[in-house]
């Protein structure tokens, strides 16, 4: 019977010490990949067109966001985990739910970029046709009126948490809360405030990364 058992303790899963590192190479494409996106519009918005790099360059993008929302399942997941039985049901259901709605809305958008981007290259329509127009609007709309503003309830609740279980320094909490702030409010003053949410990411995994290993050697 305590053979049965130990076998059963050690078939246990485990979220691995290294796993923070998933969320920084989220954050990294992220941050990658909405660096080009910014350049992009800049140009098309001044009223150049998009130059050979940048059309070759887009389809990078569109690959990068899949990989980086793959991975930003396990910054979610480390997240979590960090939380351990503190964790609330409130609060964690505000923080997943915010969480898989950004990641959805992300999604929607570069697949509505890359149909756009495909149509433009077969020269279906260009820039000033209206379907073309309509798409730019939704795309918008999507990512920086809804998307990045359930990234920044996603900042909060995880702000919110921390700072209620003190399961990370609370220089992070309160830095969390004041970027989430700025990201809710001023998501529509510049596309460049964007990058605020990969860069987060990228501070809070390796937090994560570095405490975990702090306290590997106790194990």
């Amino acid at each position: 019977m305590n053979e049965t058992e130990n076998s059963q303790t050690d078939r246990l899963l485990t979220t691995p010490h290294s796993a923070a590192v998933a969320g920084i190479i989220s954050g990294l494409l992220f941050f990658v990949s909405q660096l080009l996106i910014n350049f992009a519009m800049d140009d098309l918005e001044s009223g150049y067109s998009l130059s050979a790099d940048q059309a070759g360059s887009l389809p990078v993008v569109f690959q990068l966001v899949s990989f980086a929302g793959i991975t930003f399942l396990w910054f979610t997941g480390v997240a979590r985990d960090k939380l351990g039985r503190k964790e609330d049901q409130f609060y964690s259901t505000v923080f997943l739910g915010s969480g898989l709605l950004y990641l959805a809305m992300t999604f929607i958008a570069t697949a509505l970029g890359a149909g756009l981007f495909t149509n433009y290259m077969n020269r279906v329509f260009t820039e000033a046709d209206p379907i073309s127009k309509f798409a730019n609007s939704v795309i918008y709309q999507v990512v920086y009126v809804f998307g990045f503003r359930m990234a920044a309830v996603y900042m909060l609740s995880s702000a919110t948490m921390w700072l209620r279980t003190l399961v990370m320094p609370r220089w992070l909490g309160v830095l969390t809360g004041l970027l989430a702030l700025v990201l809710m409010i001023a998501i529509r003053i510049s596309p460049w405030i964007t990058l605020i949410f990969p860069t987060w990411m990228v501070i809070v995994s390796i937090q994560i990364l570095f405490s975990n290993f702090r306290r590997l050697p106790q194990q």
